[in-house]
């Protein structure tokens, strides 16, 4: 079976196109549901942990009962891991509401279904990754009182539009500011910027996701003794870093080499490198799971 057509879905591992998920799923309908991106290298999830509280925090939020618990999900990941023959790669495990009635009542809905999902997934070009281009999309991202981007739901609808907004442009990624005007994040990772040495990125109550990459960056930027600050950034502290770069589970990190058209001074910069040589070793560690 090939990678792409690899799937495991309520305890079967199968082919996809057998594994479909019902059109009556409010998943399908609503974007009802949860999800985790993973990474595995060495055959290993990096930070399976982290994912499932994620995923059962969210979850929480939607009050959506998991259909198995966290033992039950790292075997199925395993089990798919194994079955793709690779020692690297990406997972996405989701979670639906269910099959419910038309309606948008979620008390319709049965048991939720659950599926893993194997697959290359590009958040930014293969040849941005040495340097992409970011622009500031108008399309603003919810504040926590409107809707808590914490919660990794299916709905993507805003970081969609944002994302055309970068395609527009012809830009690689899209920066996403929220009501009152200062950066949440990417449309699907997180923003690092460096100001006079600093490692700056924004706080999650301004609308950034709590990243798993973005806390590993986080960390070993404190055990290399490099000075971070999690705070507020306007468009100008990206517009005037001396450097940048995004993070997240897909993207790993990705230096950027313009903010819409106008190029940084490095790119990759000194500390982006540094911390990415770092990161490459931290995955690899057997305790990193």
């Amino acid at each position: 079976m090939s990678l792409s057509r690899l799937c495991w879905i309520n305890g079967k591992l199968t082919n996809n196109n057998d594994g479909a998920v019902p059109l009556l799923d409010h998943g399908v309908l609503y974007g009802d549901g949860v999800f985790e991106g993973l990474r595995y290298y060495d055959r290993r999830v990096f930070r399976l942990r982290e994912h499932l509280a994620r995923l059962a925090q969210s979850a929480r939020a939607l009050e959506l009962a998991l259909p198995y618990d966290d033992a039950t999900f790292g075997a199925a990941l395993d089990e798919v891991i194994a079955a793709t023959g690779i020692a690297d790669g990406y997972l996405r495990l989701v979670v639906t509401r269910g099959v419910g009635d038309l309606g948008l009542d979620p008390r319709s809905c049965g048991q939720a279904n659950a599926f893993i999902l194997t697959g290359a997934v590009r958040t930014v070009g293969e040849a941005a990754r040495r340097g992409a281009a970011v622009i500031m999309a108008t399309t603003r991202q919810s504040s926590p009182d409107q809707l808590d981007p914490r919660i990794k739901s299916l709905n993507y609808l805003p970081r969609i539009l944002a994302r055309l907004e970068a395609n527009r442009a012809g830009a690689d990624e899209a920066i996403m500011l929220n009501p009152a005007g200062f950066i949440a994040e990417g449309t699907a990772d997180n923003l690092f910027v460096v100001r006079s040495g600093v490692l700056l990125t924004p706080p999650v109550t301004d609308g950034a996701l709590e990243g798993v990459t973005r806390a590993a960056v986080l960390e070993l930027a404190q055990a290399a003794g490099i000075p971070s600050e999690i705070r507020s950034l306007g468009p100008l502290d990206l517009r005037t870093a001396d450097e940048a770069f995004l993070t997240g589970t897909a993207t790993e990190l990705v230096p950027i080499t313009t903010v819409e058209g106008r190029p940084l001074p490095a790119c990759p910069g000194p500390m982006f490198t540094q911390i990415d040589r770092a990161f490459q070793e931290l995955v690899r560690r057997p305790a990193s799971r």
